[in-house]
């Protein structure tokens, strides 16, 4: 009989980076497990979520996870009886995905109940450990929140070395974010749908817009980047959550606008292929990061990458051979980068070394990883 897991985390209708990364957990699992997914029906409060709409409004779902829909992060009463639901799963591991202060009390609350059937068999999968843009608030709420794990999986050495400097001593197991290349077999895209020249360079800044993402950085360092070579463009895809005044007035001061194209939307899943085919490199000019879905989606489409050496980037790009590496928060830094990716890409086979740091993600591994904590953290 197979061993059962359970996975508390959002998947579809929810859109965006985590519900994608619970699904391809699912999915990678249920080879060897009997999976479930305890997905949320009810993730944030309207008030504060800062995009148009938290569910995915995509015509094609290339991946979608069976899930029930029982945990409402905001109701305690709801919490309590999801633990009890818990206990009569008689799983042989329960799985948090843990990936923002907001849900601590919820989590807490979830596992603190259901220790009585599962001690020594709680996972917690961090795929941040603070908030990109935490304070000393979401240290705390963190602590709260991660407090009832047995162990840890951690997808950055970045995350990985927070979780070892817990007080209280826990195993932690590692892995990486998966390669999303479901979308990378369709249709080529010209680059003249979005205005630019056959010729042109394009640049590819995708993903919402918040400040930890540099993207007035990077807005700033294209004079320098343009006086290298003119024809490079940047195509800038994503919903701001920011105000996009801001970079519109940095676009204005450096008359970019014949350069830089916006598309100011959440893009559904059928229009991602489009924008990454048009593009020949994928920027990422970060103030901070853990490890990034923008990437290995980059890595899914054979895409080089220009970002700053925050978090996980360092240790998932090949620096001269699967992308660029430069410092963060530096404008000059970002026009090097990109300059010194134009200097390469003739001399080096950027597509063939991102297939072979493909071909040895982690994440493939991860039933025999779980075998492993399964065993282990029953002991």
């Amino acid at each position: 009989m197979k061993k059962k897991i359970v996975i508390i985390g959002p998947a579809y209708p929810y859109r965006g980076g985590n519900p994608t990364f619970v699904t391809f957990v699912h999915d990678v699992l249920s080879k060897e497990f009997d999976v479930k997914i305890y997905n949320y029906k009810l993730l944030y409060p309207g008030f504060l979520f800062p995009g148009t709409t938290q569910f995915d409004k995509s015509e094609k779902t290339f991946k979608k996870a069976p899930s029930e829909r029982v945990v409402n992060s905001i109701n305690p009463f709801n919490w309590i009886a999801v633990a009890r639901k818990l206990k009569k799963e008689n799983a042989d591991l329960i799985v948090f995905n843990w990936w923002h202060p907001f849900f601590a009390f919820c989590h807490f609350t979830i596992s603190i109940f259901a220790r009585s059937k599962y001690k020594g068999k709680t996972l917690f999968i961090t795929e941040n450990f603070i908030s990109h843009e935490g304070h000393f608030i979401d240290r705390v709420l963190t602590g709260i929140g991660l407090s009832n794990a047995d162990a840890f999986l951690a997808l950055s050495s970045e995350v990985e070395s927070d979780l070892k400097n817990l007080k209280k001593k826990r195993r932690v197991y590692r892995s990486e974010l998966p390669v999303y290349s479901f979308y990378s077999d369709l249709e080529p895209q010209n680059k003249e749908v979005f205005g630019f020249g056959k010729d042109d360079t394009v640049l590819l800044f995708f993903g919402y817009v918040r400040k930890y993402k540099g993207l007035d950085i990077l807005l700033e360092a294209m004079p320098q980047i343009l006086k290298k070579d003119n024809r490079i463009k940047l195509l800038v895809v994503g919903e701001f959550y920011d105000d996009p005044e801001s970079y519109n007035s940095i676009i204005s001061k450096h008359s970019l606008s014949p350069y830089v194209k916006i598309v100011n939307q959440y893009v559904p899943n059928e229009d991602i292929e489009k924008y990454y085919k048009a593009s020949d490199a994928v920027i990422l000019p970060y103030r901070s990061a853990t490890q990034s879905g923008i990437l290995n989606l980059a890595y899914g489409f054979f895409l080089p990458v220009v970002a700053t050496k925050v978090g996980g980037f360092m240790e998932f790009i090949d620096d001269g051979k699967t992308g660029i590496l430069v410092e963060p928060d530096d404008p000059n830094e970002i026009a090097r980068g990109v300059e010194k990716y134009l200097d390469l890409r003739e001399k080096v086979n950027f597509k063939s070394n991102i297939e072979n740091r493909v071909s040895g993600n982690q994440f493939n591994r991860l039933p025999e990883l779980f075998n492993t904590i399964i065993r282990e953290c029953v002991q």
